[in-house]
């Protein structure tokens, strides 16, 4: 079966699910602000760390005595600290329903080595049964697997009496979904998925209690400087406070500053989260009803709404030919679903994308679809 091309084109066409789309409107002047040639700890460089710090609780809503950080090498980097730095004083509980909660485990079993570990591992598309999750453990987990699309529903299976710590990757999450900071320890992302921010940085957020887990933790094995949290016994607060650990690209962080400002300008996190909503239902109209196509989460309550994932009939080709396809004729860049999971497509749906464009791009997967099963 053949199909005309559609008429009309997404305006950006960038549905990457990482690095993300920018805000709408960016353009590299937004940056001529930016602290370039200046040392970051002058005075004006954590100056700049420290607003990009206070807008972060402001936006996300982040309680008033959990302590926020910029770190390095990412959303990794970030979540990684916290196993090295906090991990093996209990029990661990470790969940994952897509690649990177897979890492984590991996890192545990073969790099800390700890003993006494339990898994929960559901297959792409699902969750585990978090029923079975032991608070009196520490716990491990993602909020919403980036490369699955299934991300919890809720905070609610996580216990309010818990004794061990939470540790969530958040990095699909954070600025599109409720965090429910009350259950959640330790939480990391990234800023280069919501608000479109560049590579390379971390966010980690600390809540008391899991700042007494470093003070009172001693971990078994060396501790790389940049995951290092404490100092003769003290919490290092600086990095709390606009000092980082390493030397962060003061371009990133003012784009990161111009992000968040964007955000705040727009209604905050009601209006970020209602534009990943109404972003993801345009696909999920377009699942609906299309005859090839199935969202990759099973349990619509499970299903993300920034990476969507869906696969499609036919073998594992048509995806990959489809994403060609598309970004031949500049309709969508890097839609590929990741390497790890069932052939299929992956849709990014963050609030930088604008809804208007997903409606476009919709047609475009009909077309790209009859001509990567074209019999020739």
């Amino acid at each position: 079966m053949t199909m005309t091309k559609p008429a009309k084109r997404p305006e950006n066409a960038q549905f990457s699910s990482g690095p993300c789309a920018k805000i709408p409107g960016w353009t590299p002047i937004r940056l001529q602000d930016a602290l370039t040639g200046r040392s970051h700890r002058s005075p004006e460089g954590k100056a700049r760390l420290k607003l990009a710090i206070d807008l972060t609780r402001e936006i996300l809503g982040v309680p008033a005595d959990y302590r926020i950080g910029i770190v390095p090498a990412s959303d990794t980097g970030a979540l990684e600290m916290a196993l090295w730095s906090m991990l093996g004083a209990r029990g661990v509980d470790m969940l994952a329903w897509e690649s990177f909660g897979e890492g984590w485990i991996s890192d545990v079993l073969k790099q800390l080595k700890l003993a006494d570990v339990r898994k929960f591992v559901a297959p792409y598309g699902e969750l585990p049964d978090l029923s079975r999750v032991d608070f009196s453990r520490d716990v491990v987990f993602t909020w919403n697997g980036t490369t699955s699309g299934v991300r919890v529903p809720n905070g609610d299976w996580i216990a309010a009496d818990r004794q061990g710590l939470t540790i969530c990757d958040a990095t699909s999450a954070a600025f599109a979904q409720n965090l429910d900071f009350a259950k959640l320890d330790v939480t990391t992302f990234s800023w280069q998925k919501v608000l479109g921010g560049e590579g390379a940085h971390g966010v980690i957020i600390l809540s008391p209690r899991a700042v007494e887990r470093l003070l009172t933790h001693t971990p078994a094995w060396p501790m790389p400087k940049i995951f290092r949290m404490t100092s003769g016994g003290k919490l290092i607060e600086g990095i709390f406070t606009g000092e980082t650990i390493n030397t962060p690209s003061m371009l990133c962080v003012e784009d990161y500053i111009v992000a968040l400002h964007w955000a705040r300008g727009i209604g905050g996190l009601k209006t970020l989260q209602a534009r990943a909503d109404a972003n993801a239902a345009v696909v999920e109209r377009w699942l609906a009803a299309s005859p090839f196509a199935a969202n990759l989460a099973k349990v619509p309550e499970t299903r993300s709404n920034t990476s969507v994932c869906f696969t499609l009939k036919g073998d594992e080709s048509v995806p990959k030919k489809m994403a060609k396809l598309l970004d031949a004729e500049g309709v969508a860049h890097d839609i590929g679903g990741y390497r790890d999971a069932p052939p299929g497509l992956r849709i990014w749906c963050g609030a930088t994308v604008e809804t208007a464009d997903l409606e476009a791009l919709m047609p475009w997967l009909d077309w790209a679809y009859a001509q990567a099963t074209a019999k020739a």
